[in-house]
């Protein structure tokens, strides 16, 4: 395990607390409406914060690529954030988007400020959802890279791996504090273990779910039983793209006043496969699947 530091729970929130007040906008997990979703923090709310839970409700990568936003104006804040509590596979859907918009030969300005102000701290996942099924496709349920920290907590304590060079300036200043100390072989062991727990908990669950190699070939038959099945019943409201890690599709509008919004768009919307003259290229096949 890579540079694991502990600091004590009444530390972490202290912590919290000082950079709150000093530059940083803080994002973090809680649980409300049934469900957890991610919570600007303030001072009452450090104890509702929800620590190595799957998974909140809103995609990690709308704090990258907001549902609407204005390409002209540019921002003025100089705070920076921290998210604290991203899971392991959005951060995996996070590293496809940095393809897309981190690419070398047009690298997409307002995305890469956004992510050059912003620390991402994950949460190793103890607890799991109904339809958790990272493991069935190669991917872990803690992270090691995409992330800038990792998080793991027990009762007493925090635990924060590091795993990039913008997390540097953040780690130096809590040792050079005091607030933090560099773990035993022993309090590693006890978060190795625990990742080993709910990977073999994980595994055991969707033991029947095909993996990547097999999902990928039943999705290319054109008339395998899912494209009739979900088309039937699907209303195109947008929701599962919506809150997928990766779909990116986007419109820009144009409005008074010089304004261009950037918006996000939806492959399951009608309007979207329309061209030059209402036509619909893809409805006779929608039609022919349902």
């Amino acid at each position: 395990m890579n540079n694991l530091y502990k600091i004590n729970r009444g530390e972490w929130f202290r912590l919290l607390q000082v950079l709150l007040v000093s530059s940083y906008n803080i994002f973090a997990p809680v649980r409300k409406n049934g469900g957890i979703d991610y919570t600007i923090v303030n001072t009452e709310s450090y104890d509702d914060i929800r620590y190595n839970e799957a998974k909140p409700v809103t995609p990690l990568k709308l704090f990258f690529l907001p549902v609407k936003l204005n390409v002209i104006k540019t921002e003025k804040t100089s705070k920076k954030t921290i998210i604290i509590g991203a899971p392991s596979c959005d951060v995996e859907g996070l590293k496809l988007l940095d393809l897309i918009y981190l690419n070398e030969k047009f690298v997409d300005k307002t995305y890469f400020l956004k992510r050059e102000k912003t620390l991402i701290i994950t949460t190793d996942c103890y607890m799991v959802q109904e339809h958790c099924h990272c493991t069935t496709y190669g991917i872990n349920p803690y992270s090691e890279k995409g992330c800038d920290i990792s998080l793991s907590s027990t009762l007493n304590n925090i635990y924060l791996t590091s795993w990039s060079k913008k997390k540097d300036v953040f780690i130096k200043k809590l040792i050079s504090s005091g607030q933090i100390e560099a773990t035993s072989s022993n309090e590693s062991e006890v978060i190795s273990e625990q990742r080993r727990r709910t990977i073999k908990y994980l595994d055991e669950k969707n033991e029947k779910l095909p993996g990547t190699v097999k999902t990928g070939e039943k999705i290319k038959e054109p008339y395998y039983e899912i494209w009739k099945k979900y088309p039937s019943n699907c209303v195109s409201c947008g929701a599962c793209s919506a809150i997928c890690p990766v779909c990116t599709c986007f419109i820009f509008i144009d409005k008074p006043g010089f304004e261009k919004m950037k918006q996000l768009d939806i492959c399951q919307y009608p309007p979207f496969e329309r061209i030059t003259g209402g036509e619909d290229p893809l409805k006779e096949l929608i039609m022919e699947l349902v």
